[in-house]
């Protein structure tokens, strides 16, 4: 979709738009989303920066997805001065101005520290949100010394992007998400994290977040949809994830297969093709019934659309190929 394309849904009759999501969790779908409350969801984030008319923002998401199409919303309504680029890794290659704004998912903020010119254009930008998937610890500590603002973002396509954020540099740089102050959260009998959000959605919405809720903020333990459940052991797969990132460098995911005797068991999927090196790091870093019983090697850990990790796709791979 084209920024025109997008400006030609927005302007015409119709009260809502069409929005893809990420397809992280299955396959992706469309819905549909209020105009109302899209720009419900760009005054609050505008107001919570403080963003005023005539400051710049870039785009270079693609608008396909909630996160690249809020960003045009959010000039619409603060009067923002937009620039738009092609999406693609590396965002500011071809940039010569500073921004009051921008939003990026984590792979371009890595790809852009890695080059000397766009990391000094990177650490211009005053209001610089990230989103779109998971933040390593890594990726934090490169951001710490960042002389503006830096935020993690919470939200998916359901809230309209996000509906809180977290500090990632500077004093007040934290791991507990700060809800808007028009949303409310809790928790269900599962531990996930619900919100109420009315003026960007309508009624209560459950997520599959699992959370901890501490002083009105929460942090996300990981998908309920990731715990694995092995000889009734839970085995949350981010926090395995998170235990093995120092010691991994090239891309690698936690899975699940099904097991005759244990229910489900983990799988590491990787794209180091040296197994037994993996293997040792996880027998030598990991809990003993966190271990994996299934190392697999794969040339391209599968992604969605927006960068994140394809789990169920992934599973289903790894079931294919343990079944072969």
């Amino acid at each position: 979709m084209t920024l025109n394309d997008f400006l030609d849904e927005w302007n015409n009759p119709k009260n809502t738009v069409e929005v893809q999501t990420s397809g992280s969790t299955g396959v992706p779908k469309c819905i549909r989303v209020e105009k109302q409350r899209m720009l419900n969801s760009a005054r609050i984030t505008c107001d919570f920066l403080g963003l005023k008319a005539g400051d710049t923002a870039l785009l270079c998401m693609p608008l396909d997805y909630i996160a690249g199409k809020m960003v045009v919303v959010r000039s619409i309504e603060r009067q923002l001065r937009l620039t738009t680029v092609e999406p693609s890794g590396h965002p500011l290659k071809d940039i010569s101005t500073s921004f009051d704004f921008a939003a990026m998912v984590p792979m371009q903020v890595y790809n852009s520290l890695q080059v000397a010119e766009e990391c000094e254009k990177l650490r211009t930008i005053k209001h610089l949100i990230i989103g779109g998937g998971p933040i390593d610890n890594d990726l934090q500590q490169q951001l710490r010394s960042f002389p503006n603002n830096v935020w993690s973002t919470y939200g998916m396509t359901e809230t309209l992007s996000h509906i809180a954020l977290r500090r990632l540099n500077g004093e007040n740089a934290s791991l507990w998400y700060t809800p808007f102050n028009t949303v409310s959260i809790s928790l269900n009998t599962n531990g996930c994290l619900v919100i109420e959000a009315p003026l960007v959605h309508e009624g209560r919405l459950e997520t599959h977040d699992r959370a901890e809720i501490r002083d009105g903020k929460f942090r996300i333990l990981g998908r309920l949809d990731n715990v694995i459940n092995s000889g009734g052991i839970k085995i949350q797969a981010e926090e395995v994830e998170e235990m093995l990132r120092p010691h991994i460098k090239m891309p690698y995911l936690i899975s699940k297969c099904s097991d005759e005797k244990f229910g489900e068991v983990v799988v590491l999927l990787t794209e180091c093709p040296d197994l037994s090196f993996v293997k040792a790091i996880c027998c030598n870093i990991l809990p003993k019934f966190w271990q994996p019983k299934h190392y697999l090697y794969t040339s391209h850990i599968p992604l969605t659309g927006t960068g994140k990790p394809a789990r169920k796709a992934a599973e289903e791979w790894c079931s294919m190929q343990l079944r072969g």
